[in-house]
């Protein structure tokens, strides 16, 4: 089982647990608008790790630690629309061998 679909079934387990015990459930009880809050926050934060981060050792591993930041929440937003990473692993795999311009063309 990859580390995707653990976090998957954890996220599962969560959304409907006590919000006062589980930040996921936390979450998913203020609603979708928060979890997009949380969503843009992190990207942000990745953004601003990456942009200076070119040649220094632990400014790449902070990028790497806010990235994980940003797939978790997105995750949770997946959850919260009944989504999974697979739908999206999916839509990549249709996008493999694909030019980026004719994809982009193609929407």
């Amino acid at each position: 089982m990859s580390v995707l679909d653990e976090l998957t079934q954890v996220l599962a387990q969560r959304k409907t647990q006590d919000p006062e015990a589980s930040y996921v459930a936390s979450l998913h009880a203020k609603g979708l608008n928060k979890i997009l809050e949380k969503v843009g926050e992190e990207a942000t934060e990745v953004i601003l790790a990456a942009k200076d981060a070119h040649d220094d050792a632990s400014a790449k591993e902070q990028v790497v630690k806010e990235t994980a930041d940003l797939w978790f929440h997105t995750m949770v937003m997946l959850s919260e629309l009944n989504l999974t990473p697979q739908h999206v692993l999916d839509e990549l795999a249709k996008r493999l061998g694909v030019s980026g311009h004719d994809e982009k063309a193609s929407r």
